[in-house]
């Protein structure tokens, strides 16, 4: 069934899939309020040391609402556990209030006592890493407020500028506010620990036609019994105690310096601009999500539940291998420091490395056992190791890479395949003692451990292996499911599963018609991507990303850049923008990381072929898209290198590939769909 064909039945093909969202000149995207209230929605933006989870509403009569969650990763509390970060809420009603002649700008209760304000209507939402809600109070003020967190401190901010378009003077004040909580001794530890909530550029000011007056709320946390030493600047006022240490003006222009610093590593250019600025945000979101904690800086999957903690699949299989292109030294660390962690539990008796390792690096999470999480470690390091280029980097990443290959040698069956207790769902859907997925992963790491041998000049053990698991892949998954020639996800599955997806990304020959028409068949596509398994509405983001650039990287590239572009139509301009999520019905579609790194990695792996092969070397399988000239991929950090990679056409059925470093530029010629090796 034809891809255009299944989005009709699904009501998929109207003007903007059901578009509330635009993106605009600068590269961020704008909600201009209008019909379809009401309307609510949430998102995460974060720092080293917090996460500002904002939820945000605009009602029937368009006033607009705001709650805001600040984690603090490495505040952490009793018992110390995955989701023990200090956290607290701040609505509306909880800040200061704000008078207008007088009058209270917004409706709502304070200290109590019911207020009545004029009317404040939303006109727009706009972001790009920073969160802008624009209002109007009456005829004769506009009202900014822009929520984001601090790029390297303990804090996060909300300012407010008010700007008087009326023809008349008025007076506005923000009254002060100081207010402090703290978790019990019992529970903080390392504490005393401190939330307060603090009004900042506080008192009266006189608005002629035209001024602007800017007030903060300051949400930040503080360890021990006084305020850390910093800056005492506040609107160019000297200030005591707790605010002493906060410059907003500064904090604004840091958070604004990361956004714009990220923005330009790893740019993606195509004539798509829905793409081109998804790649964007999505860039932004994979590598925010980085937090200083006692053992290092760790990339955190976020969501209000998981931060100081890494995972096997979160960390080493999705987002690490994405973060080696970025160039960004914090993702470079936060990837290193996770591979360390986990090279921690390495043991003589090959038990298993641990799921989760979380509380910054101090405890561990291995509630659903074996995952095939050796097989994502290696699998993610591998790639990471050849990627980096960097021969001294990659020698002490292989202890680790040759232990998860030893381990998963010694968990291959009788029928030549990888045995695990489950999946990365951990059991939400069955996956047998041997699952496809498991399996993959592991025929992956084993070619990148053949590379990494040759690069070493030591003996490849691991070739063979490849090939030999390869055979035997085929041997026990290739089945007949539903009516597809596709694979069953495991020994007795009659039911098509979305990780039928996986051989795809790894290049793994066989069957690729079948699975492909498997998975944008109505058993399985659905309104929000892939069903984890037909016949239920549960979906993970994170298969149909899989799934997506696995099907661009097969060279499938009609249906396959129309369910990209449908996916990403809802994703960053539709009902819940602008990331990847985690899942539904679980997790409320949390904006959880490491799904953006996915998203980031269609384009790297799936639309330009990349695969690390060698220190200063890589396949690039491109594959431009039917009505494109050409494409890009600018200030790429691999390989030892930094390089743009372009392709456009070069006559019927030829592709020109350039790779330019250092203002040199190498050319090739090749016809599309063939594979080049290229050298930096």
């Amino acid at each position: 069934m034809g891809g255009r064909y299944l989005l009709v039945l699904l009501g998929l093909c109207s003007t903007g899939y059901g578009q509330r969202w635009s993106i605009q000149p600068d590269g961020s995207i704008l909600w201009a309020i209008g019909a379809g209230l009401p309307h609510a929605d949430h998102i995460e933006m974060s720092g080293e040391q917090v996460s500002m989870w904002v939820q945000y509403e605009v009602d029937s009569a368009r006033t607009p609402h705001v709650s805001a969650t600040m984690v603090f990763p490495a505040f952490r509390l009793q018992p110390n556990k995955t989701s023990s970060a200090m956290m607290y809420t701040v609505r509306d009603e909880d800040l200061p209030r704000i008078l207008v002649n007088g009058q209270p700008w917004k409706a709502g209760v304070y200290n109590g006592s019911v207020t009545h304000g004029i009317k404040d209507e939303a006109v727009s939402v706009r972001q790009k890493g920073i969160m802008d809600i624009d209002s109007r109070w009456g005829a004769g003020l506009s009202v900014h407020r822009l929520l984001f967190p601090s790029a390297v401190n303990a804090l996060a901010l909300e300012k407010f500028v008010f700007t008087n378009v009326s023809k008349q003077s008025l007076t506005i004040e923000m009254e002060h506010m100081d207010m402090e909580v703290r978790p019990s001794p019992e529970r903080a530890i390392d504490g005393p620990l401190r939330f307060m909530v603090l009004s900042l550029g506080d008192g009266v000011q006189t608005l002629r036609p035209g001024d602007s007056a800017v007030f903060w709320c300051c949400f930040r946390a503080v360890r021990g019994g006084g305020a850390a030493p910093g800056a005492a600047v506040v609107s160019g006022v000297a200030a005591e105690g707790p605010r002493a240490t906060v410059d907003p003006v500064a904090e604004e222009d840091g958070r604004r310096a990361r956004v714009s610093a990220l923005s330009n590593l790893l740019r993606l250019e195509t004539p798509d601009t829905l793409l081109n600025t998804a790649f964007a945000f999505a860039k932004l979101r994979a590598t925010e999500s980085i937090f200083k904690t006692r053992g290092g800086y760790v990339h955190s999957p976020g969501g209000l539940r998981y931060y100081a903690a890494i995972w096997a699949n979160d960390q080493a299989e999705y987002v690490g291998p994405f973060l080696a292109f970025l160039g960004d030294s914090l993702g470079v660390r936060a990837t290193m420091t996770a591979f360390r962690w986990f090279a921690r539990y390495m043991n003589p008796d090959y038990q298993p490395i641990p799921s989760s390792i979380i509380a910054e690096g101090e405890g561990t999470w291995h509630g659903a056992g074996d995952r095939g999480d050796m097989a994502m470690i290696a699998y993610g390091v591998g790639r990471v190791a050849l990627t980096c280029g960097d021969p001294d980097s990659a020698r002490v990443l292989w202890p680790l890479i040759r232990w998860c290959l030893e381990y998963l040698r010694r968990k291959v069956n009788a029928s030549g395949v990888v045995r695990s207790h489950s999946d990365e769902l951990e059991g939400r859907f069955p996956s047998g003692d041997a699952n496809l997925n498991t399996s993959c992963l592991y025929y992956d790491a084993l070619r990148s451990a053949a590379m990494l041998a040759r690069a070493f000049g030591v003996p490849d053990v691991y070739s063979h292996r490849a090939d030999t698991l390869l055979r035997n892949i085929h041997a026990f998954f290739d089945a007949r499911v539903q009516g597809y020639d596709t694979y069953r996800y495991y020994d007795g599955d009659t039911l098509l599963r979305a990780w039928i997806a996986t051989p795809l990304v790894m290049g793994i020959p066989g069957r690729v018609g079948g699975t492909i028409d498997a998975l944008f068949s109505p058993q399985l596509w659905t309104a929000d991507g892939l069903a984890s398994q037909a016949g239920d509405r549960t979906f993970w983001d994170r298969a149909t990303l899989y799934a997506l650039r696995g099907v661009l990287a097969a060279g499938e590239m009609g249906r396959g850049m129309e369910y990209l572009e449908y996916y990403t139509q809802r994703r960053l301009l539709g009902e819940h923008v602008p990331y990847p999520v985690e899942a539904y019905p679980e997790g409320n579609q949390r904006h959880l990381s490491a799904e953006s790194g996915l998203y980031c990695r269609i384009f790297t792996e799936g639309l330009f072929g990349i695969r690390p092969t060698g220190w200063h070397r890589f396949q690039c399988t491109p594959r431009l898209p039917a009505g494109w000239e050409r494409m890009a991929l600018r200030e790429v950090h691999a390989f030892g290198r930094v390089f743009d990679l372009e392709v456009e056409r070069a006559g019927p059925a030829k592709l020109a590939v350039r790779l330019r470093i250092d203002g040199k530029t190498k050319t090739y010629i090749l016809r599309e769909g063939d594979t080049i090796n290229l050298d930096t």
